[in-house]
């Protein structure tokens, strides 16, 4: 990664160092307030100048399995793509590594969660669960760097106002619940995640069945001849083949956030809205450092193509129904990004539980977990019962 890339950007004002306003959707000083435009801060600031790289995935994969087998000497570096990647993350100084500045990363014992904190402040707790067993994290090696990141665009008050009436309409929760202050523990963060493109060629074959019916006769219980249809199945041999073009299939690289919240507050737009990766746009956030290698969420995501994949064969047989469905499948043009997407997390204790509530940093979408009040569900189901006996009792009288 060049100097350009994480280098600091000073305020024009006060030259403390620019950081991104989800509010102000714009750089801005921490210190003084100015704001910056993109526009306006210097050339590969998040302007897009600097384009959103796609990196050759079998290249990056091979060339990790050449360096843990047996590191070379490394060659001149070379510009741009994976290999300059991942020379220049072995050949470069500490300061143009991993997430620019000074960070600071502290695992979490209870969660495992990895947080860095890129402006230098401290934690006292996991940002992900709470919990306050946290300890320095002295990383084995650098982490890739992340090519792009989806900055901010809902801020901490709208998310708040959003939180609040989700609350509001969880009837069942706990009193005491309600009346907490949970949007104290609102935290804004980055997670890490691994999106693949892939071009897919794939030939299927398969049986298609076409419904057609008959009449049968049949005797009824007093004896009588009666007809009736039934349904058959003509089998027919079909084929064909399919192209598609996946792109960026998201694989998620967190262990801090709970896996099924993260799928139901939507997909991140991160075809049409990434910006290149800089610092401003995470000093002051808390960012989590990968736990799901390249490797990992790379399976992961070849898992998932296979699966759409068959799907996708499977909508083209003809008929009513199918089986013995085989699909012969190539990928090429498989190409790799590690990027940042921004949530909004309130994590808290209720008895001996930890709970999550998430919302998309980027469209607001929200899912959350809750604990249910036993008496509230008790009295409820005592007041249905009471008013159906009710009911019943005017009912009866009327007669």
């Amino acid at each position: 990664m060049n100097n350009a890339t994480v280098g600091k950007h000073p305020c024009p004002e006060c030259g403390g160092d620019l950081q991104w306003n989800a509010a102000k959707q714009a750089l801005a000083c921490p210190y003084c307030g100015t704001i910056v435009p993109l526009s306006e801060a210097a050339e590969g600031v998040g302007d897009g100048s600097a384009g959103v790289v796609e990196l050759d995935l079998l290249e990056a994969l091979s060339r990790m399995d050449a360096q843990a087998a047996m590191p070379p000497p490394l060659p001149p570096l070379q510009q741009g793509g994976v290999v300059g990647m991942l020379q220049s993350m072995a050949a470069t100084p500490a300061e143009q590594r991993g997430y620019g500045g000074q960070p600071r990363e502290v695992q979490c014992q209870s969660c495992h969660a990895i947080s860095v904190f890129v402006d230098g402040r401290v934690a006292d707790r996991c940002e992900f669960c709470g919990s306050p067993s946290i300890i320095a994290h002295e990383s084995l090696g650098d982490a890739i760097t992340p090519q792009s990141v989806l900055p901010f665009k809902i801020s901490d008050g709208q998310v708040r106002d959003i939180i609040r009436q989700w609350y509001g309409t969880r009837w069942f929760a706990p009193s005491k619940l309600k009346r907490a202050a949970l949007t104290d523990t609102l935290k804004g963060m980055y997670l890490p995640y691994w999106t693949f493109d892939a071009q897919v060629s794939a030939r299927w074959t398969a049986e298609a069945g076409h419904y057609y019916y008959v009449t049968v006769s049949y005797r009824d219980s007093k004896g009588n001849t009666q007809t009736r249809q039934e349904r058959r199945t003509r089998w027919v041999p079909a084929s064909g083949s399919l192209q598609h073009f996946f792109d960026d299939e998201l694989v998620p690289g967190t262990v801090g956030v709970h896996p099924e919240l993260l799928a139901k507050i939507g997909r991140f737009p991160t075809s049409t809205d990434l910006k290149p990766y800089t610092p401003e746009f995470v000093r002051g956030w808390t960012v989590e450092r990968y736990q799901v290698d390249l490797r990992q969420a790379a399976e992961q995501g070849q898992e998932r193509m296979q699966e759409q994949t068959r799907y996708l064969c499977s909508e083209q047989v003809p008929g009513d129904t199918q089986r013995n469905l085989q699909v012969q499948a190539t990928y090429s043009k498989r190409t790799f990004k590690h990027i940042l997407v921004p949530v909004w997390l309130v994590s808290y204790t209720y008895g001996a539980r930890s709970y999550q509530v998430l919302a998309n940093g980027y469209t607001g979408a929200l899912a959350g977990e809750r604990p249910y009040s036993a008496w509230k569900i008790f009295f409820t189901v005592l007041g249905a019962v009471l008013g159906l006996l009710l009911v019943l009792l005017v009912l009866g009288g009327g007669r």
